[in-house]
């Protein structure tokens, strides 16, 4: 009888694949629903998990790899080609799986998916061929945009970008730096036990943020410690935003986008008798913000509301906050390593809408702080148009904000007054933060 393929790992790889090429379903959404299945074998995530994410993540060099073996991707089912996709991945990159173990899984599913006959055959002429042959060089590439993009697996506009941005060489480095692994990054919530938790679970201080300690790889969320509030998964760079806020205890702070909660938690934990309005377009989200909030022990501090940022002003009066966090939607690329679906569904285009986005944002928010009260802006973005522009042009527009100068022990991190991680600085996410105060 003919083995069930959805059993496999590199069948489930294949259907959260599908799922993510096909649906457009966010990737740790499309791996966990494969992940979450009792009837996969602990052994078997890691493995899963690395095909999906390495699949993705070096897409745009895979398809390149295949095009010189495949004569017409478009005459293929889309499930053959994504099949041969993640064989090619293992091939490459998982030195410790032998190929011919790769190519026998390849070819059982394709034989018992069931209604492509002689996908198997092909499949395995294809991946022998691979195998036995010699890859084609990356030399060969002559445009310098297209070869980094095909190298790096970065779309040509990005590699663009990064390259006006940040100049060749530092571009490079970033770029590079997305085919590591992210590490795994949490934030202790009490400072006293900060040593114990470091200790117990063998982890590494922060070199960014005195909250932080990381690990190569950790799965804390079934951690006893997470369980009780005392660590809660936070990246080093997201963890330097609440801090910028001194929060001295007493304050009337507004979180203008708080979903999921992580700097909710983070700046409610520096509060005595003060409270924070937390808001988020979506009500669902705000949900999450809660639960967040109710583990980490804060939820008294919170309040949530359903609201689009854009439209503070006109639910609360001048004057109502002290302290203003606007954690800003934006293009997301600081978290491409974590998230490599990401660079697939954006383009150059989209900087602007976020741009105008998020001044309209600040513009709104910005009436309802009081005279002296500072506003930290943020993205998990690393583009100037979102970044330092967004700034720029707010202070234009807006003479009575000044900016705030903000300082951190890291010199390489600060720029303009302003913190820019790029990812391959520290191997984090990319994230920017900046500070306005309201003068008069």
């Amino acid at each position: 009888m003919a083995n069930n393929w959805k059993t496999k790992a590199r069948g489930k790889a294949l259907l959260a694949i599908e799922d993510i090429f096909d649906n457009g379903a966010y990737s740790n959404i499309a791996l966990n629903n494969q992940l979450s299945n009792h009837s996969v074998q602990d052994k078997d995530k890691g493995l899963i998990t690395e095909i999906v994410y390495g699949t993705i993540a070096k897409k745009i060099t895979l398809e390149w790899y295949l095009s010189h073996y495949v004569e017409d991707r478009e005459k293929l089912d889309k499930w053959v080609y994504y099949l041969l996709m993640l064989s090619l991945y293992q091939m490459l990159y998982l030195e410790k799986i032998p190929s011919h173990a790769i190519v026998n899984d390849a070819v059982d599913i394709a034989k018992n998916r069931g209604y492509k006959r002689g996908a198997e055959k092909y499949i395995n002429a294809i991946l022998r061929q691979v195998s036995v042959g010699n890859l084609p060089s990356l030399d060969s590439i002559k445009r310098k945009n297209k070869r980094y993009s095909i190298a790096y697996s970065v779309p040509i506009w990005l590699v663009k970008k990064l390259c006006e941005q940040f100049g060749d060489d530092r571009a490079i480095a970033i770029m590079e730096s997305l085919s590591f692994h992210s590490k795994a990054s949490i934030r202790v919530t009490n400072s006293q036990r900060f040593d114990e938790v470091r200790d117990y679970l063998e982890a590494q201080t922060s070199a960014l943020a005195p909250t932080a300690l990381t690990k190569t790889t950790g799965h804390f969320a079934s951690h006893a410690y997470f369980q009780e509030g005392l660590i809660t998964i936070q990246d080093e760079t997201s963890q330097l935003v609440a801090p910028t806020l001194a929060i001295k205890g007493d304050e009337n702070v507004l979180d203008a986008c708080s979903a999921p909660g992580g700097k909710t938690c983070h700046l409610a934990s520096y509060l005595t008798t003060g409270k924070i309005t937390a808001l988020d377009i979506h009500e669902h989200k705000l949900t999450l913000v809660r639960q967040n909030a109710e583990r980490l022990g804060v939820l008294d501090k919170i309040e949530t509301r359903a609201l689009d940022a854009r439209k503070v002003h006109e639910v609360f009066a001048n004057d109502s906050f002290d302290k203003i966090l606007v954690d800003a939607p934006c293009s997301g690329i600081g978290l491409i390593r974590r998230k490599p679906d990401i660079k697939y569904n954006k383009d150059g285009q989209d900087l602007t809408a976020l741009q105008n986005l998020q001044l309209e944002i600040l513009s709104s928010v910005c009436q309802t702080i009081r005279k002296g009260g500072i506003i930290t802006y943020s993205t998990c973005t690393i583009f100037d148009e979102e970044n330092f522009q967004v700034i720029e042009k707010f202070l234009e527009s807006h003479s009575n904000f000044e900016q705030v100068k903000l300082k951190h022990t890291q010199a390489d991190i600060v720029k303009d007054g302003c913190i820019l991680v790029t990812p391959e600085q520290y191997q984090t996410d990319g994230f920017f933060i900046s500070q306005v105060r309201r003068i008069l």
